[in-house]
């Protein structure tokens, strides 16, 4: 490791955004457009959030890279352009806070029918009454797929609202079933979060088969990555208008215009927003400034999810 850790970073003024740079560290700002004067010594690189190709890219460019911090939870895109070599960290608990919000948002815009009352103010409509009553959280059963941090953050959100949770994960442990125990957690559930990883093992895990095993009314939340649920499978179930959906995520995305999904029923679609509310950057910043920190002073770095520990 040089003297110095030459880093980019895709904020302007990394030091204001960050608080201070650690000490022995030098940063240039990258988040697309021109690139730096020089990538050649450059060993820790963190992407700009959501940013194009280009800046995933640009890590082919950079020789003497030894970390990659994603902003996301999320990597898979990523790891195509990894060496041998090159530690990945990602984002764990940066999100945890806005994605577990957006759940809770999600399911109560949907279960207290929020966007119709949109249309109604829209429209300058006060209707005196409806033909059945708004759903309650209260008393029904949420089930958490891929509990992990995020999982608990939306738990302790959801305690106060008088539900049930069942925590389903990829392996079992104290207070958290197995994934193979869906079959017969599924009919159980009034709620289903989605919050798995985008990996070989979960791609169209959500299939005609996962979705017929909803009891009717049911209401299916995705605020992982849209390819976790299979979009023709969902249509279908959605057309009978046996289930609910709501979607911060889509397969494809972004949802083109036109695209079915759009003008199917009992559906509720948010442009994948899930991390991004006024509680990102301030964990963001401290994530980051804490793992340049230690790869500075040459600490084990956390959230590492591929390559060599560091």
């Amino acid at each position: 490791m040089a003297d110095v850790v030459k880093a980019v970073l895709p904020w302007e003024d990394p030091d204001s955004f960050l608080g201070g740079l650690p000490a022995r560290v030098d940063a240039e700002y990258y988040a697309g457009g021109d690139l730096p004067a020089s990538l050649d010594e450059v060993e820790f690189y963190v992407p700009s959030y959501m940013g194009s190709s280009e800046v995933v890219e640009v890590i082919a460019r950079m020789p003497a890279l030894k970390v990659v911090q994603t902003q996301t939870a999320g990597f898979e895109n990523l790891l195509p352009h990894l060496r041998d070599g090159v530690t990945l960290c990602n984002a764990r608990g940066v999100h945890d806070a806005s994605t577990a919000e957006l759940a809770v948002g999600l399911i109560l815009s949907t279960y207290r029918r929020l966007p119709r009352a949109v249309t109604n103010q829209e429209r300058g409509e006060w209707p005196t009454s409806y033909a059945e009553l708004d759903d309650s959280l209260a008393d029904r059963t949420v089930l958490i797929l891929g509990y992990g941090s995020i999982g608990e953050a939306l738990e302790r959100r959801l305690d106060g609202f008088e539900c049930d949770i069942i925590r389903v994960a990829r392996r079992a442990r104290e207070g958290v079933h197995p994934i193979s125990a869906l079959p017969d957690l599924l009919p159980r559930a009034d709620v289903v979060v989605l919050l798995t990883p985008a990996t070989d093992e979960t791609r169209g895990m959500v299939d005609a088969k996962f979705l017929a095993q909803l009891k009717d009314g049911a209401l299916l939340v995705n605020v992982a990555r849209g390819v976790v649920v299979d979009t023709d499978a969902l249509l279908a179930e959605l057309s009978t208008e046996r289930i609910s959906a709501a979607l911060d995520v889509t397969d494809p995305e972004p949802l083109p215009a036109g695209h079915p999904l759009w003008s199917a029923p009992n559906v509720l679609i948010n442009p994948h927003r899930g991390g991004a509310s006024t509680a990102f950057a301030p964990r963001v910043a401290r994530l980051v400034r804490a793992q340049l920190e230690r790869y500075a002073k040459g600490e084990p770095l956390i959230n590492v999810v591929a390559g060599p520990p560091r």
